[in-house]
C-alpha cells in the first residue's frame, strides 16, 4: 500500500480531515490495499462549500470565459501527460483492464477540450421588442455545483459533469466515490498544478459514508447537484433537494436491451454483444443486459454467446490477456453470484458465471452468466444486476420486439442490430431509450449529450445540452430614455 495518504481539496490548499479519521482503497484483483486516505465529514464539507460559494460570489471565474477555456485546457493537457500513471492507479483500484483505464483517460481529456471550446462560446440574444425597446437574454453561471460521482468510471464520469459546469463558470465541489479515492486525488493534483485556476473554483471532500453527500443536496449554498449512480439513491437525492429547489441533473439505472434481427450475422454480432454486457465486467448502466432476438435465429446466437462467455479469460485487469476484470469487491461478487443463483428457480441457466478459485481466489471475480428467461415480471429481466449478466429473450415479429424492449422502467441505452436501415430507424425511434445505437452498442462522446427516459434519470450530459443544469438564463428589458422635450 502506498504510505501518502490521499487529502482533500479545499481553496487550493490539500487537508486532511478534521478528526484525522482515515480509509483505504482495495484493489479487488488481489484483495490488498492500495491507498489510504482522509475520511471526512460535515466541516470538510461545509469548509468546501464555502470555498466554492466565496469563488463564485467574487466573480472573477463566471466573468471570465477566456481564464475558464484555458484552464480547462491546461486541466486535459495535464491530464494527457499523466494518462500511463492515471491508468495504472485507476486498474488498481477499480480493477478494469488497463487498456480500457487507458481509453478513459484519453476520453477525459477529450471531453474537457470540449467543453473548453464551448466555454468561450457561451451566447445570450438580444430582441428588439419595440421601438427603442430591447430585451436582452443573458446566460449565466447558476452558482455553486456539486458533482456526486461514482467508483465505476470515475475520470469521465466526473469531466463530463464538472467540465461543463467550470465552462458555464460555476463553482464546485466533488465527493468522489471512496473506492477510487486515490485515482481521484491524482485526478485533482492535475488541476491543482493549474496556477491561473483562482482558489476556491474546484473543491474536493472524501468520505466513506453519505454524510458529506447529504449536506451537499440539503446546502442553500449548492445550486445545482449532478449525480450518476442508483435510480434508488437519485430518487433520495431528488426528494432531499426539493426543500431548496435544486437544479438536477441525474443519471440512474439501466436495462439495456439490444434488439437483434434475423438479418444480421451471428457470427459477427455475438461478439460484440459479448463484449457490450462484460464492459467494466458489467459494472455500467449502459451494459448490454437484454438481448431479444428474432426467434428463427434465438438458438444460434444463444449457442454463440454461450460459446464467447465460456471462452472469455477473466483476470487482473493488468494481465494484457485478461478481457474482464474483477467486480469493484466481494460483496458485490457475492451479491451477483446470488442473482444468478435465484434465476435457476425462475428458468434456464445457459452458463452459470463461476467464482474463479485458485490464483484468483483472493480477488473479487467471477464469470459471464447467459441467462435465458422470458418472463417480464423477472427480477432478472426488469431490474439492474450491475454485473456480467446477460438475458437472452426470444421475439415474433417488431411491434413484440418493442414491447418486450420497453417492458421495464429503465430507458437509458438500447441498440438495434440489423442490415435494414428502415427497419433500424422505425424501432429506433419506438424505443423508450435516451440512447439507441445501430449495430453498435456503448458509443459515447463528447459531442453528443446521453440521459435516460423514466426511471434512468432526469437531464441530459455531454453535448452543448451538458452545460444547461448550470447555466440560468437572465432577461434584462431596456426601454431608451425618453427623448427630452422641445422647448
Amino acid at each position: 500500500m502506498k504510505d501518502a495518504t490521499a487529502l482533500h481539496w479545499i481553496s487550493s490548499d490539500w487537508v486532511g480531515s478534521a478528526d484525522s479519521a482515515e480509509a483505504e482503497t482495495t484493489n479487488p484483483a488481489i484483495g490488498v490495499p492500495v491507498q489510504r486516505f482522509a475520511a471526512g465529514g460535515r466541516p470538510e464539507a461545509e469548509a468546501a462549500i464555502a470555498a466554492a460559494r466565496q469563488a463564485f460570489d467574487r466573480g472573477e471565474w463566471a466573468e471570465s470565459p477566456r481564464l475558464r477555456a484555458a484552464v480547462l485546457l491546461a486541466f486535459a493537457d495535464r491530464i494527457e501527460a499523466c494518462k500511463r500513471a492515471l491508468a495504472q492507479i485507476l486498474t488498481e483500484e477499480n480493477g478494469k483492464v488497463l487498456n480500457h483505464a487507458e481509453l478513459e483517460i484519453t476520453a477525459v481529456a477529450s471531453e474537457l477540450r470540449y467543453y473548453a471550446g464551448l466555454a468561450r462560446n457561451i451566447a445570450g440574444k438580444v430582441l428588439e421588442i419595440a421601438p427603442r425597446t430591447l430585451s436582452v437574454l443573458h446566460r449565466e453561471a447558476a452558482g455553486v455545483a456539486a458533482h456526486i460521482v461514482p467508483w465505476n468510471a470515475p475520470g469521465i464520469l466526473l469531466v463530463r459533469s464538472l467540465g461543463p459546469a467550470m465552462a458555464a463558470g460555476c463553482t464546485n465541489v466533488i465527493k468522489p466515490a471512496p473506492q477510487v479515492a486515490g485515482f481521484h486525488t491524482a485526478i485533482m493534483r492535475c488541476l491543482a498544478d493549474i496556477e491561473a485556476m483562482p482558489a476556491g473554483v474546484v473543491n474536493s471532500v472524501m468520505e466513506t459514508g453519505s454524510v458529506i453527500g447529504k449536506i451537499l443536496v440539503e446546502s442553500p449554498d449548492v445550486e445545482v447537484v449532478s449525480f450518476t449512480g442508483s435510480t434508488a439513491v437519485g430518487q433520495r437525492i431528488m426528494a432531499a433537494a426539493a426543500g431548496t429547489l435544486k437544479r438536477l441533473v441525474l443519471e440512474l439505472g439501466g436495462k439495456a436491451p439490444c434488439v437483434v434481427f434475423d438479418d444480421v450475422s451471428v457470427d459477427t454480432v455475438a461478439p460484440a454483444l459479448a463484449a457490450a454486457a462484460t464492459v467494466i465486467s458489467g459494472q455500467q448502466c449502459t451494459a448490454a443486459a437484454r438481448v431479444l432476438v428474432q426467434r428463427n435465429i434465438y438458438e444460434d446466437l444463444r449457442n454463440a454467446l454461450a460459446k464467447r462467455f465460456r471462452e472469455m479469460v477473466v483476470g487482473p485487469g493488468t494481465d494484457p490477456a485478461s478481457e474482464m476484470g474483477p467486480l469493484i469487491d466481494r460483496a458485490s461478487r457475492d451479491r451477483v453470484a446470488a442473482v444468478v443463483d435465484r434465476a435457476a428457480a425462475e428458468g434456464r441457466i445457459i452458463v452459470q458465471g463461476e467464482i474463479p478459485g485458485g490464483s484468483l481466489a483472493a480477488g473479487a471475480f467471477i464469470r459471464p452468466s447467459l441467462t435465458a428467461l422470458e418472463d417480464l415480471s423477472s427480477p432478472l429481466v426488469c431490474d439492474e444486476i450491475f454485473g456480467p449478466v446477460l438475458n437472452i429473450e426470444p421475439f415474433d415479429d417488431e411491434a413484440d420486439a418493442i414491447r418486450r424492449a420497453n417492458a421495464v422502467r429503465y430507458g437509458l441505452a438500447a441498440s438495434v442490430w440489423t442490415r435494414d436501415h428502415d427497419r433500424a430507424q422505425h424501432v429506433a425511434r419506438a424505443l423508450r431509450a435516451g440512447t439507441v445505437w445501430i449495430n453498435a452498442h456503448n458509443r459515447l462522446f463528447p459531442e453528443a449529450e446521453t440521459g435516460g427516459y423514466r426511471a434512468s434519470g432526469v437531464g441530459r450530459m455531454h453535448g452543448v445540452e451538458g452545460l444547461d443544469p448550470f447555466l440560468e438564463t437572465k432577461h434584462v428589458y431596456h426601454e431608451a430614455a425618453p427623448s427630452p422635450s422641445a422647448e
